[in-house]
């Protein structure tokens, strides 16, 4: 594989360029400093879905939408090097919603969201919380999370198309997320 040039760098994120199949220069983004991407689905009782809400900067300032609809995530090793992908998840829900889960399985790991785009890859995990209790307050992250929903499983498709009819947008990563609990719904 073609090895990849910096032509753009800031502490976070990268715009590099490598050389596709056919020769032709290919830009995409690169962090830097992270090993991975965890994203966590919190299912409460076997019966509800805790989503965030947030306010995005690029999809706001490309005139996309307001808000977009995801689950907890974060960085492995951003902050705390050599995290692991099971330290993250529980770091991460803590952080972003306040919760500790009392199961964790991860359903997928090297999920690409954009791989034309973006280097970064995510490990996809479904948190089991039996008993709904905020042990933390959560983050906003920055002022990004600006609300958290809790939505009946049997209700998400229709809340989804809701609030995809107010504007708002649902993420890949979250999609994603939801097709592991709907597997696990139909065994």
């Amino acid at each position: 594989m073609e090895s990849s040039k910096v032509l753009f760098d800031t502490k976070y994120l990268q715009l590099k360029t490598t050389k596709s199949k056919s020769g032709n220069d290919w830009v995409y983004a690169h962090r830097p400093n992270i090993t991975d991407v965890i994203v966590i689905l919190p299912v409460i009782n076997n019966s509800k879905v805790l989503f965030t809400i947030e306010e995005r900067p690029p999809i706001g300032a490309e005139h996309l939408g307001k808000y977009s609809i995801a689950i907890p995530a974060g960085l492995v090793g951003d902050v705390r090097k050599g995290e692991s992908i099971e330290n993250a998840i529980k770091t991460e829900l803590l952080e972003e919603a306040g919760l500790v889960a009392d199961r964790v399985e991860i359903k997928a790991k090297k999920v690409a969201s954009s791989p034309g785009c973006v280097s970064e890859t995510c490990t996809i995990a479904i948190a089991y919380i039996d008993n709904y209790k905020i042990v933390s307050e959560p983050i906003s992250d920055g002022g990004v999370i600006i609300d958290r929903e809790l939505v009946s499983i049997d209700n998400i498709y229709s809340w989804l198309k809701q609030k995809e009819t107010q504007g708002y947008i649902l993420t890949g990563q979250t999609l994603a997320a939801l097709f592991y609990l709907q597997e696990r719904i139909k065994q």
